[in-house]
């Protein structure tokens, strides 16, 4: 039966990977490094596909996933981070025609939360949620078994959701956004913040001038595991925004099932505890809450590739 191909375009990696249509695990995998700054990134991207190109050269299609913005109705990368080279870029039509395969492109939060669905937490759900929350929040949606793309191909941007317009700066640079208060880098300013303000805490580090420049949220987290009072409150605080947001999504979506992949999900009741109580006190009736199902991820690393895999498969099969 024809192979399916699936390529995870990361900040760091892409990832390439052949896939029988019955199989989860892949026939062939092959990682490089993006290094996105530098000129070349699509002859790059080709050359690792054709690593995992099978020998009989029976491919059904090609799936990708790259961070946004983008536009999955055209297959053009609109403005990706950190790489120039690829502003308005018809990513998807110069790889279709390299190879002469359908060709198809989202978002890579937008196909974590696809492989979820297909592969993972979401497994027998048709209505599901999914945030990634690490260095932002990425987002995916899935209504009726359908993953949301929206008009412009830009929907479930969810960690963009303004939660307070008088809040703190998002990366995006616009105020008060869900990843201002609630994603790694948003917990690590809140806590510098702070200790600027004179807030004590095994967090202060006066050989690097009374704080810790090069702090992370596991840095914070740790902090927090060891009774630290302002890294509590940290995760507190982020869990409670993230309550506020996901309350907001209920309203909109009314999912069974609402699931969190990426490192900052991972320290468990710490943001956890005050995410729930956030939750239930914002939701505008209990039923919302009835047979609501909220989990950890399960794939992992896997999730881009095999995400990117699922739109590939969803595209020939409409």
């Amino acid at each position: 039966m024809p192979t399916i191909i699936a390529v995870d375009i990361g900040g760091t990696q892409m990832r390439a990977a052949s896939y029988a249509p019955d199989r989860i695990k892949p026939i062939k995998q092959k990682k490089i490094p993006t290094l996105a700054s530098t000129p070349g990134g699509l002859g790059r991207l080709l050359h690792v596909i054709e690593e995992v190109w099978p020998s009989d050269g029976s491919v059904a299609a090609i799936g990708l996933g790259s961070p946004g913005p983008l536009d999955p109705h055209t297959g053009y990368l609109l403005a990706p981070p950190n790489n120039p080279e690829w502003h308005n870029f018809p990513l998807a039509p110069n790889v279709e025609k390299h190879f002469g395969v359908k060709t198809y492109l989202d978002n890579d939060a937008n196909l974590a939360g696809l492989a979820e669905y297909r592969f993972g937490a979401g497994r027998g759900h048709h209505d599901v949620l999914y945030f990634t929350v690490s260095t932002g929040i990425g987002s995916g949606v899935i209504i009726r078994d359908r993953l949301l793309q929206g008009y412009h191909g830009l929907a479930a941007e969810l960690g963009h959701s303004i939660i307070d317009p008088n809040g703190p700066l998002c990366s995006c640079g616009f105020n008060g956004h869900l990843e201002a208060f609630s994603s790694g880098p948003a917990i690590v300013k809140y806590v510098l913040g702070e200790l600027e303000s004179g807030t004590r805490s095994i967090l202060h580090r006066p050989d690097k001038g009374g704080r810790d420049v090069n702090m992370t949220a596991r840095d914070v987290a740790e902090a927090a595991h060891q009774g630290d009072e302002l890294a509590i409150r940290a995760y507190q605080r982020a869990g409670e925004y993230l309550g506020i947001g996901v309350a907001s999504f209920l309203h909109a979506f009314d999912p069974s099932i609402v699931i969190f992949g990426g490192g900052v999900s991972q320290v468990g009741n710490l943001l956890f505890d005050s995410f729930h109580e956030s939750l239930k006190k914002r939701v505008f009736h209990p039923r919302y809450l009835e047979g609501l199902v909220i989990t950890n991820a399960k794939l992992g690393d896997d999730a881009g590739l095999l995400g990117a895999r699922a739109l590939a498969e969803m595209q020939i099969n409409l």
